[in-house]
């Protein structure tokens, strides 16, 4: 094996399962042990100011983002292939992915330069919420990078390769890392840092993010029925069910 062949087992074969565990396990340990610490930590009371177009826009832009990466690269092409060939696919991801991305970058930036200017918030602030923060800068810029890399090729080999990295991956099968040897730098830049981010999640304040999709739950929870002790019932007639 060549030293390029290792290093590309050890970041793409191995690596992403280490960080998996540690996004897995890691969070699962925090919120039994410091659930104290489990929150967003927002620095909304201190300035509100440009927060609401920062956070928004950053907001808005990396949750389509997630959720385009999740299914763009998980769902496997027999399910789409009869309705859209990987270059439409391909062609849809790079323009939808580029506006996402250029929203959470301008959000992002502006979410920087408030917490490293304004003196009340860069005191209250942890070295973890800068950094995440940079990563995320960063990843949002390697994004928009591989835009133009991909419009070079729009046949959706480039994606199809990537894709079905991600779904080896994920089902614990071997070859992903070949597909990977001819990819550029870029892509596999931003696939390292997207790892990473899995990494770093479970040390920062990006745990509230569980807390987010766990509040989906409140909306399916059953009925509960609620009796005024206030008011004579008859017995064996129960009062009308209703949400609290």
């Amino acid at each position: 094996m060549t030293m390029s062949a290792w290093i590309d087992t050890l970041l793409f074969g191995i690596y992403p399962y280490v960080c998996l565990t540690v996004f897995f396990v890691g969070s699962w340990i925090r919120f039994d042990r410091d659930q104290y610490t489990w929150k967003s930590d927002s620095s909304q009371m201190l300035r509100t100011g440009n927060l609401r177009w920062a956070s928004n826009l950053f907001h808005v832009g990396v949750l389509f983002l997630f959720f385009g990466h999740f299914v763009g690269m998980l769902t496997p092409h027999a399910w789409y292939g009869p309705f859209f060939t990987a270059g439409t696919k391909q062609v849809v991801a790079m323009t939808l992915g580029g506006i996402a991305g250029v929203m959470a970058i301008i959000g992002v930036t502006l979410l920087i330069v408030r917490r490293m200017t304004d003196a009340r918030i860069r005191a209250t602030s942890r070295t973890s919420d800068i950094v995440i923060l940079v990563i995320f800068w960063l990843q949002l810029a390697l994004g928009l990078a591989t835009i133009p890399l991909s419009a070079q090729h729009l046949d959706g080999s480039m994606m199809m390769k990537l894709a079905d990295w991600g779904q080896r991956v994920v089902t614990f099968r071997t070859g992903g890392v070949e597909l990977l040897a001819d990819s550029g730098w870029v892509f596999k830049a931003h696939m390292l840092l997207g790892m990473t981010v899995f990494l770093v999640f479970p040390f920062t304040r990006l745990v509230h993010v569980w807390s987010g999709f766990a509040s989906l739950g409140y909306v399916l929870r059953p009925y509960q029925l609620v009796r005024s002790r206030k008011l004579n019932v008859p017995a064996g007639h129960n009062q009308p069910a209703r949400r609290v």
